[in-house]
């Protein structure tokens, strides 16, 4: 059945065309995943559907009483409101009688009028069997990690916010839910219980995801948003990529066949031809539109054999390092030695002391007891999750130039900066664009990009697949296939970790 179909959709940011004459129908039986690099418009398609962004043209076409729910990257709240007035906070019909009944019962009122209404909330509630709604959202916070469920919003760290809000979505009953970026600051195993959930779930789904095992295993339709255009695929990611190497074949076919009709038309049109009549005006306009088509190759050719990093004997050591906040121990008495060639996922549930691990070694955090040693060789670079700070003011070629102008390679070559932003999808035009101008996505980028720049010979990265698109991450693994420092990496992305 269909749910919701939108019509021609045009939307644009500044001068670049995010969304080109989209056209999409939502069957109840959908599970969606939609992908694309950051920058292009996924959020913005999202908040289209929702009903959230009114600044387009088209059409949004919605069946009726059809109810959508939305999990959005960044949610607004009142600080003093408890988690679980929050997750009942949906301005629903089901969630209004349920507030309403909470309320009169808290106030006690003994009138018969107040008496009347009560029982009256208590019948509308049993006909709606909304008596176990309570018992269902306590569960799912409890498998989202959220076991304080009077604690206050303003109380909560932001991962926690987050899944609050995940919470309060799936709880909320919708014919269409979208999602975006659901699997940010949820560990392996909350990630393995929502994949579950969403594979089991009576309705349409349409959400933004970076994890590659997760898409694959929830999804039965992929949507890939690539240049202002949409493109469909009945089925998982793994099909998805079939296609899609299918799909890029028959460009690079029909670019061929588009240049040689250009060299036919180019002769003709050399010969001297006459634009009198109807049919040689119409063959130079044809000429014109040839000439004038875009085609964007997707294949990327630069390799990179980047130079072995020069690192000592002597790199990192810990010996038998502790950590504690307040009563909570995070490790005691950790020893690890590094040595040439170290690739480390580091994993474990939120709040266990992985970053905290990370800040020790990079040496932002310090211990409660034992030693830290550093060779003198080892030159750090680390992504954090908060990022290096932007200037706004800056162009992306100069903020990253800072990091290094160059990265020297075993054949005596360099990659330079432009090369590098090329490689992680900043064309010429996008490299002298204000930082103030990207997207958050872009800006991430842009940051793991000033890292890589810096040419580290031990690289941290701690939840680098948080805001990167799938198509950064395989550029990122590809990079990391030459990278021959140490890396270390905190992940929840189970394909990352496992490609990496």
């Amino acid at each position: 059945m269909n749910l919701l179909t939108l019509e021609k959709i045009n939307k644009q940011y500044s001068e670049k065309i995010l969304l080109n004459d989209i056209s999409l129908g939502v069957d109840s039986a959908d599970k969606i995943g939609l992908i694309g690099i950051n920058g292009t418009g996924k959020s913005s398609l999202l908040k289209i559907i929702a009903g959230r962004d009114e600044f387009f043209e088209g059409s949004v076409t919605k069946g009726k009483n059809i109810r959508i729910e939305y999990l959005e990257q960044n949610s607004t709240y009142e600080g003093d409101k408890t988690v679980i007035e929050q997750v009942f906070n949906a301005e629903i019909k089901e969630m209004k009688l349920l507030k309403e009944y909470e309320m009169m019962i808290n106030a006690n009122l003994k009138s018969k009028s107040s008496q009347s209404k009560l029982l009256s909330l208590q019948s509308e509630i049993d006909n709606l069997r909304l008596w176990d709604l309570e018992s269902e959202a306590k569960i799912i916070l409890n498998k989202l990690g959220i076991y304080e469920y009077d604690k206050k919003m303003n109380e909560l760290s932001g991962g926690q916010v987050k899944r609050v809000f995940l919470a309060q979505t799936l709880i909320t009953p919708s014919d269409i839910l979208i999602l975006d970026e659901p699997t940010n600051h949820l560990d392996s195993d909350t990630i393995s219980w929502l994949e579950e959930y969403l594979s089991n779930y009576k309705g349409a789904i349409i959400m933004i995801t970076h994890d590659r095992y997760f898409l694959d295993r929830v999804t039965n339709r992929i949507l890939e948003l690539d240049r202002g255009n949409l493109y469909s695929y009945q089925g998982n990611y793994s099909y998805f990529l079939e296609k899609k190497v299918e799909r890029i074949e028959n460009e690079k076919n029909q670019e061929i066949k588009r240049q040689s009709l250009i060299r036919n038309e180019l002769k003709w049109i050399r010969r001297g031809a006459k634009a009198r009549t109807t049919k040689q005006k119409a063959r130079i306009q044809r000429f014109d539109e040839l000439i004038n088509k875009e085609f964007v190759d997707t294949a990327n050719d630069i390799k990179l054999d980047v130079i072995d990093p020069r690192l000592g004997k002597k790199i990192i050591e810990l010996r038998e390092i502790s950590k504690s906040y307040n009563e909570k121990k995070l490790f005691e008495k950790f020893s690890y030695i590094f040595t040439r060639g170290d690739r480390i996922g580091i994993i474990g549930k939120n709040g266990y002391g992985k970053t905290t691990l990370l800040k020790i070694i990079e040496g932002s955090e310090s211990v409660d007891s034992g030693e830290i040693s550093i060779g003198d060789t080892v030159k750090i670079g680390s992504f954090t999750q908060s990022g290096a700070e932007l200037n706004g003011e800056m162009r992306v070629i100069d903020f990253v130039k800072e990091g290094g102008e160059y990265i020297p390679l075993s054949d005596g070559g360099k990659i330079s900066a432009s090369t590098l932003c090329e490689r992680f999808l900043f064309d010429g035009q996008l490299q002298y664009t204000y930082i103030n101008n990207l997207s958050g996505g872009e800006k991430r980028r842009l940051q793991l990009l000033r890292v890589l720049m810096s040419n580290p010979n031990v690289l941290i990265l701690d939840e680098p697949t948080n805001d990167l698109d799938i198509e950064t991450l395989k550029i990122l693994e590809d990079f990391l296939d030459s990278f021959r420092g140490i890396l270390l990496t905190v992940s929840h992305d189970r394909y990352f970790l496992d490609r990496v």
